[in-house]
């Protein structure tokens, strides 16, 4: 029997979001005066932001690889091409294995659905079966400790109480790949110890993670590699700590 190794590989991916309904001296003029990653074009008086262009890497098994890069590089469209939100405008991703994406831990929550509710709507949304959620319900509800309130509609919760929720059940099940946009909290200074146990043990058991942070302190941490994306484009792909050293001297 062959076992199938996670893996993931980007080749020559372009992602292009068209911007209607703008002037294209308008846009040009506001991008100019702020900074953005993406590059700007125009097809038919259609103007279009590029925030990924000619991306390629692989990663193995085993992989932890950071992402960095100022606010409107590329990092959080990356993410969101490797779990298979956006499709590239051109090139193509290949993704070997089960990929659990912690972009938005509150993507699903209904607030007029009970929290018992809300565990099987997002259970859904993450995949699962119904047999699956009902056979982890009860960890989520002991894990979350909101006891009677999961029975109460969402929108009687507190902020706090509703990421417990949510982060209880985005991490219930364990990935192949895990794909992080910054590292999530809970809102709950109590629930902290709690979560950051759970979130550490899913990040051991991932076979490879992408992790997308502005702390370097983290990226050095956690990862073993590290993508720099400027302007969508890769300035460094490598070891993580000659990565972030690079990157300090030239933000």
């Amino acid at each position: 029997m062959v076992i199938k190794m996670a893996s993931i590989e980007l080749k020559s991916v372009i992602v292009d979001f068209p911007v209607y309904g703008a002037n294209a001296r308008s846009v040009k003029n506001s991008l100019l005066r702020i900074s953005t990653g993406g590059k700007l074009g125009a097809d038919n008086n259609i103007i279009s932001v590029r925030a990924l262009d000619n991306v390629s890497f692989r990663l193995e098994h085993g992989d932890r690889l950071g992402i960095i890069g100022h606010n409107g590089s590329g990092k959080s469209t990356l993410l969101r091409v490797l779990a298979g939100i956006y499709e590239p405008t051109s090139g193509w991703c290949y993704v070997e294995g089960k990929v659990s994406a912690l972009l938005d831990v509150m993507l699903g929550m209904d607030p007029e659905s009970t929290g018992y509710e809300n565990i099987l709507l997002r259970g859904i949304i993450m995949g699962l079966t119904r047999e699956e959620i009902e056979s982890k319900k009860d960890e989520i509800a002991a894990f979350t400790d909101l006891g009677g309130y999961l029975a109460l509609p969402v929108r009687a919760y507190s902020t706090g109480m509703q990421l417990r929720l949510a982060f209880g059940i985005a991490t219930a099940i364990l990935p192949e790949i895990l794909v992080l946009d910054e590292i999530v909290g809970t809102g709950d200074a109590a629930f902290m110890d709690k979560a950051q146990t759970r979130f550490s043990s899913i990040v051991e058991a991932s076979h490879i993670l992408v992790l997308a942070s502005h702390d370097l302190n983290i990226i050095e941490k956690l990862c073993t590699k590290v993508l720099w994306l400027n302007a969508g484009q890769i300035a460094f792909m490598g070891d993580c700590q000659d990565g972030v050293a690079l990157y300090k001297q030239h933000r």
